[in-house]
């Protein structure tokens, strides 16, 4: 299946820079797992997934936390991970240029364990059962960066709703909240029903996308991972939207950072609402209503 933007925005703004253009990280997560899953097959004989696996065992019962981490990077096939390199190639750049590059590093990370931890969850609860003849799924191997990828795809659906998709195969178009939309009642339909034999893979991206969805709510929540000043830090390409013109551009004598910076909140404000906004950006808007002359 291919991916594909599609009509969104001025025609201007696609030319300046689309979602496919690659971002840093992205580049380098797609670089890592493909040097990786080649690595494995040409230099290590296939040891590297059987160290960096994730298994409920291993991991929670063995002490091997790395796990949550390192079965991100590993695959089960050529067909797997270049179906996941290539929609982290297309939609991956739209998230990681809304949360800029160290925040989507660990939005992205997040979603993976959290796509495990979801794994784990339900196999307790006896939600999941292994197919028929399988190994018990305290034992069963979690591998692939799908769990990541479902939250980038969640993601792009809450910023960029309206984001026409066109699918190779089929061929169809749709917008990508009703992609999501689509491959999240599969995963589910899966897990519930257990169709497909790989109930256990869409219990990771659910887990995967749930999380996705709720940093996304909640975009302080990763204010950590971008160091001092991080909670300013929140970019959006300028083709998500056309900003809005503020009627008021006051002025302070207080160093603000800009006035670029009072404008990327105000465009943050039209995009996700004042309620988005972090403590220092509340912050900042009230010096620049104080310093303005009534």
């Amino acid at each position: 299946m291919g991916l594909a933007e599609r009509n969104y925005g001025p025609r201007h703004e696609q030319r300046d820079g689309g979602a496919s253009q690659l971002t840093p990280v992205v580049k380098w997560l797609i670089i890592t797992n493909l040097a990786v899953f080649f690595g494995d097959i040409l230099l290590c004989n296939g040891q590297l997934g059987e160290w960096g696996c994730f298994t409920i065992d291993s991991a929670l019962g063995h002490g091997r936390v790395w796990e949550f981490l390192t079965f991100q990077f590993l695959h089960a096939s050529v067909l797997h991970v270049v179906f996941n390199m290539l929609v982290l190639f297309f939609f991956g750049p739209w998230a990681e240029r809304w949360w800029g590059p160290r925040r989507f590093l660990a939005f992205y990370l997040l979603c993976g364990c959290a796509g495990a931890a979801f794994f784990t969850l339900l196999a307790w609860l006896g939600i999941l059962q292994p197919p028929p003849g399988a190994p018990p799924l305290s034992y069963m191997p979690l591998v692939g960066a799908s769990a990541g990828i479902y939250g980038i795809l969640v993601g792009v659906a809450v910023i960029a709703p309206g984001l026409r998709v066109a699918l190779y195969f089929p061929p169809v178009e749709m917008s990508i909240r009703q992609l999501a939309m689509i491959m999240l009642a599969i995963a589910a339909g899966s897990v519930i029903l257990g169709l497909g034999g790989n109930a256990g893979g869409e219990a990771g991206h659910l887990g995967g996308a749930i999380l996705g969805f709720v940093l996304m709510r909640q975009p302080r929540w990763l204010a950590w991972a971008g160091g001092r000043g991080a909670a300013v830090e929140i970019l959006r390409p300028k083709f998500f939207g056309v900003r809005a013109e503020a009627k008021l551009r006051p002025r302070t004598e207080i160093d603000l950072s800009s006035q670029d910076e009072v404008d990327r909140i105000l465009d943050k404000i039209t995009l996700s609402g004042f309620q988005s906004l972090t403590d220092t950006e509340r912050a900042i808007l009230q010096q620049v209503a104080n310093s303005h002359p009534r």
